[in-house]
Protein backbone atom coordinates (compact mmCIF):
# COMPACT_ATOMS: atom_id res chain seq x y z
CA UNK A 1 0.00 0.00 0.00
CA UNK A 2 1.23 3.50 -0.86
CA UNK A 3 -0.01 6.46 1.21
CA UNK A 4 0.38 9.84 -0.48
CA UNK A 5 0.97 12.50 2.14
CA UNK A 6 1.68 9.82 4.73
CA UNK A 7 3.56 12.07 7.13
CA UNK A 8 0.69 14.52 7.63
CA UNK A 9 -2.08 14.53 10.23
CA UNK A 10 -4.46 12.12 8.50
CA UNK A 11 -1.77 10.31 6.54
CA UNK A 12 0.27 9.35 9.59
CA UNK A 13 -2.80 7.81 11.24
CA UNK A 14 -3.50 5.87 8.04
CA UNK A 15 0.07 4.56 7.94
CA UNK A 16 -0.16 3.50 11.58
CA UNK A 17 -3.49 1.75 11.00
CA UNK A 18 -2.07 -0.12 8.00
CA UNK A 19 1.07 -1.15 9.91
CA UNK A 20 -1.07 -2.33 12.82
CA UNK A 21 -2.93 -4.58 10.36
CA UNK A 22 0.33 -6.14 9.23
CA UNK A 23 0.32 -4.56 5.78
CA UNK A 24 3.36 -3.54 3.78
CA UNK A 25 3.20 0.26 3.82
CA UNK A 26 5.06 2.97 1.93
CA UNK A 27 4.55 6.73 1.99
CA UNK A 28 5.31 9.47 -0.51
CA UNK A 29 5.47 13.10 0.58
CA UNK A 30 7.47 16.22 -0.14
CA UNK A 31 9.33 16.03 3.17
CA UNK A 32 9.82 12.26 3.45
CA UNK A 33 10.20 10.57 6.82
CA UNK A 34 8.54 12.42 9.73
CA UNK A 35 10.38 13.43 12.89
CA UNK A 36 8.15 11.47 15.26
CA UNK A 37 9.66 8.47 17.01
CA UNK A 38 6.69 6.09 17.29
CA UNK A 39 7.52 2.44 16.63
CA UNK A 40 5.26 2.17 13.58
CA UNK A 41 7.37 4.77 11.73
CA UNK A 42 10.17 2.22 11.37
CA UNK A 43 7.80 -0.15 9.56
CA UNK A 44 6.97 2.31 6.76
CA UNK A 45 9.06 2.82 3.62
CA UNK A 46 9.43 6.61 3.29
CA UNK A 47 9.74 8.10 -0.20
CA UNK A 48 10.36 11.79 -0.79
CA UNK A 49 8.94 13.46 -3.89
CA UNK A 50 6.28 15.73 -5.35
CA UNK A 51 3.21 14.71 -7.30
CA UNK A 52 3.72 17.86 -9.37
CA UNK A 53 7.18 16.83 -10.60
CA UNK A 54 6.28 15.20 -13.90
CA UNK A 55 5.98 11.64 -12.67
CA UNK A 56 9.55 11.54 -11.32
CA UNK A 57 8.08 9.86 -8.22
CA UNK A 58 6.29 7.00 -9.96
CA UNK A 59 8.90 4.38 -9.01
CA UNK A 60 7.19 4.45 -5.60
CA UNK A 61 4.23 2.77 -7.35
CA UNK A 62 6.21 -0.32 -8.36
CA UNK A 63 4.51 -3.41 -6.97
CA UNK A 64 1.76 -1.37 -5.30
CA UNK A 65 -1.81 -2.71 -5.46
CA UNK A 66 -3.58 0.09 -3.56
CA UNK A 67 -3.08 3.82 -3.01
CA UNK A 68 -4.56 6.21 -0.45
CA UNK A 69 -4.16 9.94 -1.10
CA UNK A 70 -4.31 12.47 1.72
CA UNK A 71 -2.73 15.19 -0.40
CA UNK A 72 -4.32 18.62 -0.11
CA UNK A 73 -3.87 22.05 1.38
CA UNK A 74 -4.77 25.70 1.56
CA UNK A 75 -3.24 28.86 0.08
CA UNK A 76 -3.94 31.04 -2.94
CA UNK A 77 -6.76 29.96 -5.24
CA UNK A 78 -4.30 28.74 -7.89
CA UNK A 79 -2.19 26.89 -5.33
CA UNK A 80 -5.25 25.22 -3.81
CA UNK A 81 -6.38 23.99 -7.22
CA UNK A 82 -2.89 22.69 -7.96
CA UNK A 83 -2.34 20.84 -4.68
CA UNK A 84 -5.90 19.51 -4.27
CA UNK A 85 -6.63 18.95 -7.95
CA UNK A 86 -3.63 18.66 -10.25
CA UNK A 87 -1.42 16.76 -7.80
CA UNK A 88 -4.10 14.15 -7.12
CA UNK A 89 -5.04 13.87 -10.79
CA UNK A 90 -1.37 13.15 -11.58
CA UNK A 91 -1.38 10.45 -8.90
CA UNK A 92 -4.62 8.88 -10.11
CA UNK A 93 -3.43 8.73 -13.72
CA UNK A 94 -0.04 7.31 -12.79
CA UNK A 95 -1.61 4.69 -10.53
CA UNK A 96 -4.01 3.67 -13.28
CA UNK A 97 -1.15 3.34 -15.77
CA UNK A 98 0.80 1.20 -13.29
CA UNK A 99 -2.12 -1.20 -12.86
CA UNK A 100 -2.99 -0.27 -9.27
CA UNK A 101 -6.26 -2.00 -8.32
CA UNK A 102 -7.73 0.31 -5.68
CA UNK A 103 -7.39 4.05 -5.02
CA UNK A 104 -8.85 5.85 -2.00
CA UNK A 105 -9.01 9.64 -1.97
CA UNK A 106 -9.53 11.63 1.24
CA UNK A 107 -11.68 14.52 0.01
CA UNK A 108 -13.87 16.87 2.05
CA UNK A 109 -17.51 17.48 2.84
CA UNK A 110 -19.18 20.46 1.20
CA UNK A 111 -19.61 23.37 3.59
CA UNK A 112 -21.78 25.57 1.39
CA UNK A 113 -20.79 29.09 2.41
CA UNK A 114 -17.12 28.15 2.39
CA UNK A 115 -17.12 27.27 -1.28
CA UNK A 116 -16.77 30.71 -2.85
CA UNK A 117 -13.99 31.69 -0.43
CA UNK A 118 -12.12 28.47 -1.13
CA UNK A 119 -13.00 28.09 -4.79
CA UNK A 120 -9.65 26.61 -5.78
CA UNK A 121 -9.83 24.12 -2.90
CA UNK A 122 -13.23 22.73 -3.84
CA UNK A 123 -12.77 22.91 -7.61
CA UNK A 124 -9.49 21.04 -7.24
CA UNK A 125 -11.05 18.34 -5.10
CA UNK A 126 -14.02 17.96 -7.44
CA UNK A 127 -11.69 17.61 -10.43
CA UNK A 128 -9.74 14.93 -8.58
CA UNK A 129 -12.94 13.12 -7.62
CA UNK A 130 -14.12 13.13 -11.24
CA UNK A 131 -10.79 11.75 -12.42
CA UNK A 132 -10.86 9.01 -9.79
CA UNK A 133 -14.38 7.88 -10.62
CA UNK A 134 -13.38 7.75 -14.29
CA UNK A 135 -10.05 5.94 -13.95
CA UNK A 136 -11.09 3.69 -11.03
CA UNK A 137 -14.77 3.06 -11.69
CA UNK A 138 -14.67 -0.27 -9.84
CA UNK A 139 -11.88 0.32 -7.33
CA UNK A 140 -12.08 4.00 -6.49
CA UNK A 141 -13.39 5.23 -3.13
CA UNK A 142 -13.84 8.87 -2.09
CA UNK A 143 -14.12 9.64 1.62
CA UNK A 144 -15.75 12.98 2.44
CA UNK A 145 -15.22 13.73 6.12
CA UNK A 146 -16.09 17.15 7.46
CA UNK A 147 -14.41 18.12 10.70
CA UNK A 148 -11.57 15.75 11.62
CA UNK A 149 -10.26 15.74 15.17
CA UNK A 150 -7.58 13.79 16.96
CA UNK A 151 -3.95 13.96 18.01
CA UNK A 152 -1.48 15.78 15.79
CA UNK A 153 2.26 15.23 16.01
CA UNK A 154 4.33 18.42 15.95
CA UNK A 155 7.95 17.36 15.96
CA UNK A 156 8.25 14.94 18.85
CA UNK A 157 5.28 16.45 20.67
CA UNK A 158 1.75 15.06 20.47
CA UNK A 159 -0.93 17.75 20.61
CA UNK A 160 -4.54 16.75 21.34
CA UNK A 161 -6.51 19.04 19.08
CA UNK A 162 -10.16 19.50 18.29
CA UNK A 163 -11.48 20.61 14.94
CA UNK A 164 -8.40 21.11 12.78
CA UNK A 165 -7.48 21.10 9.16
CA UNK A 166 -11.03 21.69 7.98
CA UNK A 167 -12.15 24.24 5.40
CA UNK A 168 -14.42 25.80 7.99
CA UNK A 169 -11.49 26.45 10.30
CA UNK A 170 -9.72 28.46 7.62
CA UNK A 171 -12.87 30.33 6.65
CA UNK A 172 -13.57 31.38 10.23
CA UNK A 173 -9.97 32.51 10.65
CA UNK A 174 -9.84 34.59 7.49
CA UNK A 175 -13.41 35.77 7.05
CA UNK A 176 -14.59 37.15 10.37
CA UNK A 177 -17.74 38.74 8.88
CA UNK A 178 -19.06 35.24 8.24
CA UNK A 179 -19.27 34.74 11.98
CA UNK A 180 -22.16 37.21 11.98
CA UNK A 181 -24.20 35.02 9.64
CA UNK A 182 -26.44 32.18 10.75
CA UNK A 183 -24.55 29.04 9.82
CA UNK A 184 -26.95 26.26 9.00
CA UNK A 185 -27.24 23.12 6.93
CA UNK A 186 -23.88 21.66 5.88
CA UNK A 187 -22.15 23.26 8.85
CA UNK A 188 -23.92 20.81 11.14
CA UNK A 189 -21.93 17.96 9.61
CA UNK A 190 -20.81 15.92 12.63
CA UNK A 191 -17.09 15.72 13.41
CA UNK A 192 -15.25 12.43 12.92
CA UNK A 193 -12.19 11.10 14.69
CA UNK A 194 -9.06 10.76 12.58
CA UNK A 195 -8.71 7.13 13.67
CA UNK A 196 -12.13 6.39 12.17
CA UNK A 197 -11.09 7.99 8.87
CA UNK A 198 -7.87 5.96 8.91
CA UNK A 199 -9.66 2.70 9.66
CA UNK A 200 -12.16 3.16 6.82
CA UNK A 201 -9.50 4.34 4.37
CA UNK A 202 -7.36 1.25 4.94
CA UNK A 203 -10.37 -1.03 4.69
CA UNK A 204 -11.52 0.65 1.47
CA UNK A 205 -8.03 0.23 0.01
CA UNK A 206 -7.68 -3.44 0.90
CA UNK A 207 -11.16 -4.99 0.96
CA UNK A 208 -12.13 -6.02 -2.59
CA UNK A 209 -15.83 -6.04 -1.70
CA UNK A 210 -15.81 -2.51 -0.29
CA UNK A 211 -18.16 -0.68 -2.69
CA UNK A 212 -16.66 1.97 -4.98
CA UNK A 213 -17.93 5.53 -4.96
CA UNK A 214 -18.46 8.28 -2.39
CA UNK A 215 -18.62 7.72 1.38
CA UNK A 216 -19.93 10.67 3.41
CA UNK A 217 -19.26 11.33 7.08
CA UNK A 218 -22.18 9.14 8.16
CA UNK A 219 -20.83 6.29 6.05
CA UNK A 220 -17.37 6.79 7.56
CA UNK A 221 -18.86 6.54 11.04
CA UNK A 222 -20.86 3.45 10.11
CA UNK A 223 -17.95 1.60 8.49
CA UNK A 224 -15.55 2.50 11.31
CA UNK A 225 -17.91 0.97 13.86
CA UNK A 226 -17.97 -2.34 11.99
CA UNK A 227 -14.38 -3.06 13.06
CA UNK A 228 -11.51 -4.37 11.03
CA UNK A 229 -12.16 -7.01 8.43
Amino acid sequence: MLVLGGNGFVGSHICKEAVDRGLTVASLSRSGRPSIHDAWVNNVIWHQGSLLSSYSWTEALNGVTSVISCVGGFGSQSYMYKINGTANINAIRAASEKGVKRFVYISSADFGLANYLLQGYYEGKKAAETELLTKFAYGGVILRPGFIYGTRNVGSVKLPLGVIGSPLEMVLQHAKPLKQLPLVGPLFTPPVNVTAVAKVAVRAATDPVFPPGIVDVYGIQRYSQQGAT
